[in-house]
């Protein structure tokens, strides 16, 4: 089962620390992969989810791109990507019900019918965390919540 630190959170919302590149080196020590949120704006990397905010280059991204999956908040992010690292896992998103990342991996929008080989994306705002989720039938998980899914999934 992958388990998969939204914006690098472990234990719940915090917009405060979310996408910090600090937060997302933190997760990845406690050993979960991390759904980071990735710009390209005047030649430059960015982590954010609603603007560039926090400055990276790509050796931030390479050191870690068997643990990232990596939401291109933009279309030069994505073309960037798309053109000079194939070998990372990133996707392009809004709210469509099933989108593939670039490795083939159904990434599932909360809430939506749950494929066996795909990431059910934020189950705590459809599934009880304590006691349907051991029961789902899915690849792996992307949470706000990995410290307390990995809890009951062990």
């Amino acid at each position: 089962m992958i388990l998969i630190a939204h914006r690098g959170l472990v234990e719940g919302p915090n917009k405060d620390i979310e996408n910090h590149p600090d937060q997302i080196l933190s997760a990845l020590h406690l050993g979960y992969d991390c759904e980071i949120d990735v710009w390209y704006d005047n030649d430059d990397w960015y982590l954010g989810h609603d603007a560039p905010q926090y400055k990276i280059n790509e050796r931030f991204l390479l050191n870690h791109k068997n643990s990232f999956w990596i939401h291109c908040k933009n279309e030069e992010a994505f073309a960037k990507l798309n053109e000079y690292f194939p070998l990372l896992n990133y996707f392009w998103h809004d709210t469509d019900t099933y989108t593939f990342t670039c490795k083939g991996i159904p990434w599932i929008y909360p809430g939506k019918r749950l494929l066996s080989n795909g990431i059910c994306v934020l189950p705590e705002l459809h599934y009880n965390l304590d006691e349907e989720i051991v029961s789902l039938d899915c690849l792996g998980f992307c949470s706000d919540y990995v410290s307390t899914l990995q809890k009951h999934l062990t």
